[in-house]
């Protein structure tokens, strides 16, 4: 190891040289005494590394994997050369220290990092460069990658299993014999060779299988921060140090055969945990994998496929039934139904047309459609969400450091428990005293605890996000079960957030269809939000229409007059005196024609369909209902009646809704606030939990704690009841894993439970928490009602699942 105090001592290159310095100049010298493994060695930069490494400043490269966030950009790596925990404290440092950059983590576990940045102070290359001439490598993450990734650890985790698995057969076999006096009168020579051989079998066992628990005891210890391997390490190294022992220099007693034993049981109990996990969601390539890498961009009358990456806002693609959106766009021709399960949860097609917004993961259905591009790569919709789960993963709520810390003392305590143990037996001079301090050491292992509470939030997360619910904080699940009040904003939130024909009255002779079509007729030359109430009617044509701002519109069909607008501009040009309803409600439009008034169209916001049996279903859970609007009173009255909303409240600005928050607040409420605006913030940031509409806008959803993806109000029930059950199998997981132990320590230290069984005990023990949290992720029968015939309208036009 270099010495700080002596820079100019010799290196074996230029490179060892220029990194010491690095670290030495940087204040950076703990790296040497953190570390527990040597570093790679660095190298300098080929021309051509660099040109390489210079190409990921092009916009068109940086689609795929860095996104504008708060202040700069932010980009998603992928970390190679990594051996310890020294390695990211360096590379964390190193970075910080650098102009321009405003964080960068690394995960141990899965090697990525996020680097934060300020493309105005320096560009991506230079840090990466800076990554390169330490002697670690950097790269794009991309889902596919990281796929295989996990396929090649899953591949070499067998691999430790069948090592460790032929071991403990062959071992076993060396020591059955001797164990149940099969063969009688063996010499000791006999016995020595047996010895001999077993050593032979259990040392590839230690030094491959049982390296990761090695390692990450090591790396535990350093850190200061007791796990789970710290014991299994000590009574795997311990027992193998002993027989080796007693092999070289002679003694009574081997331990191969628990050896072997020890790693194979704990290895398939990892093996499981790990499998479930992953199938579990726990990561998000398999979400990644719906955004496809090639697309079909239209030019003129021919087409082309090019790589996803290479399109840009405005180019024209289609989209062929069958195939999958790889950007976010506008339906420019065409008519089909999309499947956007991947986005929000609805597992129904939704028929799309002319002017719909479609996102990139959704699967085109029935006809061909052709998208203008309006976002691409890391600035979709799906690969937000992909970000938005990253972060909820990586965060760790108040239950699951809980649990950790009681593992931690859990783990220190049976380090001193396991040598007074020893001792004891050993001064009441039995022979097995270090059988039964194997079996302790091994039994008492807290895995079991520690996959207690993140096996149960990964569970329930993934069942949200599947059915809509997109949790975007790691306290979300454990907050949302406390929650007794639920504040909700009125337009776009508990109604749909856009204007629908409510009903037509007929004044006059002509039929309700030729109404409307000379409504449409009249509208389709209007920009003005009202005219998309009538986009999907089949209209007339009407000639030499004029828009009157703000009162109406006129013009010629057949031969006739045609006006529609307000009561006064129809009276005004009809010269008619139109008697007003009784109850006025949202817009009400008049069409006249030929000078006689014909009907009365009643325009307004809806309802959304599930908003009333939500209200019921929360209010027979004595959670109380709120509406906050900064609508008109009379409009929220109508509302909340509609509803049967506890309380409800109009004409409020965001300092009041934000004030009404923080007297509830006061009176010991727990409370959650949907909204969708970017008026709803200050009130959201003052709820225990807040959740966004799936249209809201985008810092909406960023500063929210959930959201509801596919705009479904019923997802609100679903989601706290998520939460308590997920409470439940916590509590289940925490009381069998503390109860095991509790009961499995002085059974052990006993002497009552031999160390081929703890290892079993102590597998059984992680398989059964881990099977209990997978429960959540189960969806319960009725919770998609996939036989029931439903309808989904767009606009006017209604689709059947057939």
């Amino acid at each position: 190891m270099p010495d700080p105090d002596h820079p100019d001592q010799a290196f074996c290159c230029h490179g060892c040289q220029a990194v010491f310095n690095t670290i030495h100049l940087e204040g950076l010298d703990s790296f040497y005494q953190f570390r527990t493994a040597p570093a790679v060695t660095p190298r300098s930069l080929s021309p051509a590394d660099v040109e390489r490494l210079r190409e990921l400043d092009h916009p068109a490269a940086q689609e795929a994997f860095v996104a504008p966030v708060k202040g700069g950009q932010e980009a998603q790596l992928l970390i190679g050369g990594i051996t310890c925990a020294a390695c990211i404290w360096l590379l964390e440092r190193h970075l910080a220290a650098h102009s321009g950059v405003i964080s960068f983590t690394v995960n141990h576990t899965t090697q990525r990092a996020r680097l934060v940045w300020s493309p105005e102070e320096t560009c991506l290359s230079d840090l990466l460069i800076a990554i390169h001439e330490l002697g670690y490598t950097a790269s794009p993450y991309h889902a596919d990658e990281a796929e295989q990734a996990l396929k090649a650890e899953n591949r070499t985790a067998i691999i430790r299993l069948l090592v460790a698995g032929i071991g403990t057969m062959q071992s076993m076999m060396l020591a059955v014999p001797l164990y149940f006096e099969m063969i009688s009168e063996l010499s000791p020579e006999f016995i020595q060779l047996f010895r001999w051989f077993s050593l032979l079998v259990a040392t590839p066992v230690v030094v491959y299988s049982a390296r990761p628990f090695f390692s990450n005891a090591i790396r535990d210890v350093r850190s200061r921060h007791l796990t789970m391997d710290v014991p299994v390490a000590t009574a795997i190294g311990l027992a193998y140090a002993a027989s080796a022992w007693v092999t070289f220099f002679g003694g009574d007693e081997v331990y191969f055969e628990s050896v072997c034993m020890f790693t194979f049981f704990l290895s398939l109990g990892r093996f499981i945990e790990a499998r479930a996990r992953y199938r579990a969601g726990l990561t998000g390539a398999a979400l990644g994998s719906y955004q496809p890498r090639v697309a079909t961009r239209i030019l003129g009358s021919d087409s082309e496929v090019v790589a996803a990456h290479q399109l840009k806002t405005g180019d024209r693609i289609r989209i062929k039934p069958g195939e999958t959106l790889a950007v976010d766009g506008v339906i420019v021709a065409g008519h089909s139904t999309l499947n956007e399960a991947a986005l929000t949860g609805e597992y129904l097609p939704e028929s799309h047309g002319v002017g719909d917004e479609v996102f990139a993961g959704s699967i085109n259905g029935e006809s061909p459609i052709e998208v203008e591009v309006l976002r691409t790569g890391s600035r979709t919709r799906l690969s937000g969400i992909l970000r938005i789960l990253d972060r909820v993963q990586s965060e760790k709520p108040r239950i699951a450091r809980m649990a950790d810390r009681i593992a931690g003392v859990f783990v220190s305590r049976v380090l001193v428990i396991a040598p007074l143990v020893w001792i004891g037996w050993w001064l009441a001079g039995a022979d097995n005293a270090f059988d039964i301090t194997l079996s302790v050491l091994v039994v008492t292992c807290p895995c079991a605890l520690s996959l207690a509470t993140p096996t149960a939030l990964t569970s329930a997360t993934l069942k949200l996000r599947k059915l809509g619910f997109l949790p975007t904080r790691g306290h979300t699940l454990e907050t949302l079960g406390d929650i007794d009040t639920i504040v909700f904003d009125k337009t776009g939130t508990l109604t749909e957030g856009r204007l629908h024909l409510l009903g037509v009255t007929l004044v006059g002779d002509l039929p309700e269809q030729q109404i409307l079509s000379l409504a449409a007729g009249l509208e389709q030359h209007s920009e003005h939000p009202i005219a998309e109430v009538f986009r999907g009617i089949k209209a007339e044509t009407v000639d030499g229409v004029s828009n009157h701002l703000g009162q109406g519109l006129t013009g010629q069909w057949r031969g006739k007059s045609v006006v529609i607008g307000h009561r006064a501009f129809i009276e005004t040009s009809t010269r008619t005196e139109i008697t007003p309803p009784d109850q006025a409600q949202g817009i009400d439009l008049w069409l006249a024609v030929d000078g006689k008034v014909q009907a009365r169209l009643l325009i307004d916001d809806r309802v959304r369909a599930d908003a009333v049996e939500t209200v019921r279903t929360l209010q027979s859970r004595n959670i109380k209902t709120v509406m906050l609007s900064g609508d008109r009173s009379n409009h929220v009255a109508r509302i909340a009646a509609e509803l049967g909303i506890d309380e409800a409240i109009g004409g409020a600005s965001p300092e009041d809704k934000l004030a009404h928050l923080q007297a509830l607040a006061d009176g010991g409420k727990k409370i959650m606030m949907v909204g969708d605006g970017l008026n709803d913030l200050p009130s959201m940031a003052g709820a225990a939990v807040s959740v966004a509409m799936g249209s809201a806008t985008d810092l909406t959803q960023l500063r929210a704690d959930g959201i509801l993806l596919g705009g479904k109000l019923e997802l609100l029930v679903q989601a706290i009841d998520a939460s308590q059950e997920t409470r439940r199998i916590i509590r289940q997981n925490m009381m069998w894993a503390l109860g095991y132990n509790l009961l499995a320590l002085p059974l052990a230290a006993a002497g009552l439970v031999p160390p081929w069984l703890a290892a079993i005990g102590m597998s059984l023990s992680s398989l059964v928490v881990v099977l209990n949290a997978l429960r959540l992720s189960q969806e319960k029968p009725g919770s998609r009602t996939q036989n029931q015939p439903q309808t989904i309208s767009r606009g006017q036009e209604e689709v059947k699942p057939g």
